[in-house]
């Protein structure tokens, strides 16, 4: 039985390498051979679409049944798949080819990023935070719900008319977060705020003020303009539900 179920699977991954089970006939195994192969592909093509339109047909089914045959997939759950489709393509298993475009694994991760924090698990209430507390004489608390993002392309401009083959000298800085009404919002950010994001995610009980000085110290410039600019950036996200708040000490 086990010799049984190790083929079958194995055909319906990659029917072109591995033969159909002696007494099946190949009437009853197309079934499964459509029905696995379709809801995988259509999973993906769902999960990934501007990656899929840069994809002639063939190319696209071709990298989709690579995924299928030759990866191994670490869950079981259909809402898993992108996430492992996202790891197949940095994994070993995958090696590019001339028809991926060169910003392949950064849109794609781009594209994830959508479904996974419309899934993600909301998070616990704080008592210990001042929705309207002060963020510069306070540790600002970022959203578990909010990630801040940094890729060397343009991931957020690339479609089918518009596929850079070199990467712009600025790196791209976005916030993908989920609002007070479970919607998830794209918001492009200036490399200042990035670092302020940064900071305050590797310095929790750092203040708004103590966090904009460091930035300050680091990049030279005045530290009281910064300070002005970094309030503003800080009611901004928190307007937008990026920062929940102050934390009460």
């Amino acid at each position: 039985m086990k010799s049984l179920q190790t083929e079958f699977a194995a055909h319906i991954r990659n029917p072109d390498k591995n033969q159909r089970p002696d007494g099946i006939e190949d009437r009853r195994m197309a079934i499964y051979r459509d029905l696995f192969y379709s809801n995988i592909q259509g999973f993906i093509e769902n999960g990934f679409p501007v990656l899929r339109s840069l994809y002639s047909d063939g190319d696209w089914h071709a990298l989709v049944r690579h995924f299928i045959s030759d990866y191994r997939c670490a869950s079981p759950y259909f809402l898993k798949i992108s996430e492992e489709f996202l790891a197949f393509l940095s994994s070993e298993v995958y090696q590019p080819t001339p028809a991926d475009p060169p910003f392949m694994r950064e849109l794609a991760h781009y594209e994830w990023v959508e479904l996974a924090l419309s899934v993600a698990p909301d998070p616990q209430a704080d008592a210990h935070i001042d929705t309207n507390g002060d963020l510069m004489a306070s540790p600002p608390l970022l959203s578990p719900l909010a990630w801040n993002l940094s890729y060397q392309w343009p991931v957020e401009r690339i479609s089918a008319s518009y596929q850079p083959e070199k990467p712009p000298e600025t790196p791209t800085h976005i916030v993908v977060y989920r609002d007070r009404r479970d919607r998830v919002r794209f918001v492009s950010i200036t490399p200042v705020t990035a670092a302020l994001l940064q900071l305050m995610d590797a310095h929790p009980q750092a203040t708004g003020r103590e966090l904009c000085e460091a930035i300050a110290e680091h990049l030279g410039q005045d530290p009281e303009h910064l300070k002005q600019a970094g309030e503003q950036a800080l009611e901004s996200l928190r307007e937008k539900g990026i920062i929940l708040g102050a934390k009460v000490r």
